[in-house]
């Protein structure tokens, strides 16, 4: 059986972790470097990083920060934000990033994802995907949930898995910041059609949560969440020993 994932996720805006709802009204949270090596020592498998405003202000990602969080955590580290080209993909590995995600600079260029999978792997490219429900459909939205793209979500998935990406982050706008849980029929869509590894985010608000995702989506490689760890309302590591008491294969 495969063993299910915990991301904590670090949204930095201008140096700082931020955290909003719907993407919007983002607060302080913390100093990303603080964070990730609290998640690191206590018991987080991967961790994503996202430079969340550099697509959006058309400028490259922090890599100061970043070089410092990477100091910190020796877990896989995924990072994100105003990746746009091989370049960038190069950048953020030297920095210390295992796993690179492209969002709007994807959908820009869609040959990126081709050109960074022949170059580093599929492995290494992962497809981040922030959606939200227009009119009944499974609408992509770009540049921070703020453009949408009138692109269906199952067809610009399918579009990127073609070009090699090797993993998917899922983001739900509808249910971000929101605590009332995973969205899943929307990932119930993604995973029917994904052949590589899909990891959730956006509406967690409990540990039943995670559990009710692993179970009702069991195709789900990894839940990632954010205020909840941020503001310590779930510890990482109970989460852990809860879903494994239900039953939900976890590295303990």
């Amino acid at each position: 059986m495969i063993t299910k994932r915990i991301i904590p996720c670090l949204d930095v805006k201008d140096g700082r972790v931020v955290k909003g709802v719907n993407f919007l009204g983002l607060n302080d949270v913390s100093s990303p470097v603080e964070l990730a090596k609290l998640y690191s020592g206590r018991g987080a498998d991967e961790m994503v990083f996202y430079d969340i405003t550099a697509s959006a202000e058309g400028r490259a990602l922090f890599t100061d920060i970043l070089k410092a969080v990477a100091a910190e955590v020796f877990i896989p580290l995924t990072v994100g934000g105003g990746i746009s080209s091989v370049a960038d993909f190069d950048r953020v590995l030297k920095c210390g990033a295992d796993k690179v995600s492209v969002n709007s600079g994807a959908i820009r260029d869609p040959g990126v994802i081709e050109e960074a999978a022949k170059k580093y792997g599929s492995q290494c490219v992962v497809l981040s995907v922030d959606v939200k429900r227009v009119d009944g459909q499974f609408r992509v939205f770009a540049k921070g949930g703020r453009e949408d793209t009138g692109m269906d979500l199952i067809e610009w998935i399918k579009r990127g898995l073609a070009l090699g990406a090797g993993e998917l982050v899922v983001n739900s706008i509808d249910t971000d910041g929101v605590k009332n849980g995973f969205d899943l029929p929307m990932l119930e869509a993604v995973c029917a059609i994904a052949d590589v590894p899909v990891i959730a985010s956006g509406g967690a608000g409990n540990m039943e949560h995670f559990t009710e995702l692993f179970r009702t989506v069991p195709k789900v490689d990894a839940g990632l969440a954010a205020s909840i760890f941020h503001f310590g309302e779930v510890k990482i590591r109970e989460l852990k020993e809860k879903l494994a008491a239900d039953g939900i294969n976890v590295r303990l």
